[in-house]
């Protein structure tokens, strides 16, 4: 239970649901008049517990009141009449209190916002008819705890001050659909083209349904797992009706993947748990549906897929960290002066040209409908290398227009983006040994060096992986110079035009070594094993991923050593294929695999589960709209 505190002149107009729609939303009402008995109140309540302040005046819809005073992933929000604050702000909202019952009773001119955020005195005072939780939110502004003001739209929010001002707000509540609103930004403002206009238009209303009946996001989000996981069961089936139910259950899990988030911002039932779930479920879902796929067609077809299955994980995996990376790198940019992002604008300012490139990013909706088509339709093999190309493409596209934007582009990188590059880079002790011995040299390596080196390393071990005869220790050779390319690459701050592409290349590096070398190898079950140890690696890196973006920084030191940095692990595997492929046991490399698959994913699940159930980690949820 939260608690409101009422306050302000009395309402002697027209009656309001205004403390109805307060108990709906899950707060305790109280009345209180004046700074000094707002405050009592404020410390009256439990420390845990959130805390607004209304005005009695206060007329808007239900759903303005809840994005702004329940949304759990702000420590403060706010609309004109309404103020609520969670533990973290609950401080700064007490010394508000305290400045303004110290000021309190003096009629003075009202500074608050932006002017007032620059410090010094309180410059906000109360006076008959001022709004105190408008006060109170400039306030909280100018200490540094600026509140959460969502965009309304349509939606009324207003303080009315008589009944003229009350008559006008109730006809404008009456004249909106308060609930077609709710649906409307219950779906992401950007999506792709297939989930705009082939799942959003009914999602939304399974997942109003859901919010009646009191089911939560994590629900929905578990229930999408389970679908997804049995429609890998029919995959692996290998018969044509088990191939049929795959492709139907795989869009039923989309389905619901996409209710789970539309449930969440319908609801505002954002948690860390979900962050965690929503995060992590869409790949663990794709990833076992692919190897659903590969024992189907080894059953139904005597068909093995095993490295085209790999082959995709590692392609999909690889253009996400494009994406992230490259965002990453231009987060908190100084400036943008790229002519292709100018003329991507001008692009998006043309209706069929926004769909066009959006589906040619092949979007985890597109991607999807795309294998449950081909797996009903036709076979892994073909489902595989359709995909592969679609993929490929893709990855040409974005990546090429990406690297058009940083070249055109006059930026300055900050800490904070080299930073997380560094985390993205996921660097191992080794590589950092050799990044302090080369510290000096690589500050006199031209711009272009770092992303260079990382190429050339990650390219001359997957080469030599992939076309070195079976059991050769060339590959450890080509493994133990990348160790060092890669430590030169991160020798210095990421802050370069290019550096962005620095993670993406050590994700192929590693990935694809692993890849050529369990399919070089002609070892039974190495293939397999291999998928599973990259699958391991890949959702310690999403991991990474989404730590930076809820802002709590990159996995701690200790498991990424822990787990060997990119380069301890490729060298690990080179040193394993060229000493277990050869000779009388050969399936020791497949044991190897398999045992280290399963150590790093005991090691970075375990850490990564306490993470984000713990009481520290924020409740955020992906909002950023892009397709996944």
């Amino acid at each position: 239970m939260s608690t409101a505190i009422l306050t302000g002149p009395p309402d002697a107009g027209t009656p309001s649901p205004l403390a109805d729609d307060l108990r709906a939303l899950g707060f305790q009402v109280v009345e209180a008049d004046g700074p000094r008995a707002v405050a009592e109140r404020v410390a009256d309540a439990p420390p845990a517990e959130r805390v607004a302040v209304v005005d009695r005046r206060f007329r808007g819809h239900r759903h303005a009141l809840r994005l702004a005073l329940t949304d759990p992933r702000f420590d403060a929000g706010a609309v004109p009449g309404a103020l609520a604050v969670q533990t973290a702000a609950r401080p700064a909202l007490a010394r508000a209190l305290a400045d303004l019952a110290g000021n309190g009773g003096a009629a003075a001119p009202v500074a608050a916002g932006p002017a007032a955020a620059q410090g010094g005195a309180p410059t906000a005072t109360v006076s008959d008819g001022d709004v105190l939780a408008d006060l109170l939110a400039g306030e909280l502004g100018r200490q540094g705890a600026e509140p959460y003001r969502p965009e309304l739209g349509v939606l009324v929010a207003r303080v009315a001050r008589g009944p003229q001002e009350q008559a006008a707000a109730a006809d404008a509540i009456a004249d909106v659909d308060e609930e077609a609103v709710r649906l409307r930004s219950a779906v992401k403002s950007r999506d792709g083209f297939f989930t705009t206009h082939f799942i959003s238009p009914y999602s939304r209303y399974i997942a109003r349904w859901c919010a009646r009946r009191g089911l939560t996001p994590n629900q929905v989000t578990t229930a999408s797992l389970l679908v997804a996981l049995i429609a890998a069961g029919c995959a692996a089936t290998g018969t044509r009706a088990g191939y049929v139910a795959a492709g139907v259950l795989l869009l039923a899990s989309f389905v619901l993947d996409c209710t789970d988030g539309q449930l969440a911002r319908y609801s505002l039932q954002y948690s860390t748990l979900g962050a965690w779930l929503d995060a992590t479920f869409d790949r663990a879902k794709e990833y076992a549906y692919y190897a659903g796929l590969a024992l189907g067609a080894a059953r139904g077809g005597h068909d093995d897929v095993w490295a085209l299955a790999l082959g995709a994980m590692v392609l999909q995996t690889c253009r996400h960290v494009v994406d992230f990376s490259f965002n990453e790198a231009n987060h908190d940019a100084t400036a943008n002066t790229s002519p292709t992002a100018a003329l991507s604008g001008r692009l998006d300012s043309v209706g069929w040209t926004v769909w066009v490139r959006r589906m040619i990013v092949l979007p985890i909706g597109e991607r999807w409908f795309l294998i449950a088509v081909l797996t009903a339709a036709t076979t892994p093999r073909i489902t595989f290398v359709v995909l592969l190309i679609g993929c490929g493409l893709a990855a040409c596209y974005t990546t090429a227009g990406r690297v058009l934007r940083s070249l055109t582009r006059k930026a300055k990188r900050t800490d904070r983006a080299a930073q997380a590059l560094a985390d993205l880079a996921d660097s191992g002790p080794l590589a950092e040994a050799v990044a302090r011995v080369t510290a000096p040299l690589a500050r006199r390596l031209p711009a272009f060096a770092p992303p260079l080196l990382a190429a050339i390393g990650a390219g001359a071990l997957t080469a030599t992986a992939a076309l070195a005869a079976r059991g050769t220790w060339w590959v450890v050779a080509a493994a133990a110079l990348y160790v060092v390319t890669s430590g030169i690459a991160v020798a210095r701050p990421l802050k370069g035009a290019l550096d962005w592409l620095v993670p993406p290349f050590f994700r192929a590096g590693e990935y694809g070594a692993v890849l050529a070398l369990a399919a070089v190898s002609q070892v039974n079950g190495a293939l397999p094993a291999a998928f599973g140890l990259v699958a391991a690696v890949a959702y310690h890196h999403y991991d990474t991923v989404y730590r930076i973006r809820g802002g709590t920084g990159a996995p701690p030191r200790a498991l990424v050593r822990a787990a060997g940095g990119h380069e301890g692990r490729a060298l690990l595997v080179a040193v394993l294929s060229a000493a277990l492929v050869t000779g009388a046991h050969r399936t020791g490399f497949t044991v190897a695999l398999t045992v280290l698959a399963a150590v790093l994913a005991l090691l970075v699940v375990t850490e990564s589960i306490r993470f984000w159930v713990s009481s520290g980690a924020p409740a955020v949820h992906d909002e950023s709209g892009e397709p996944a």
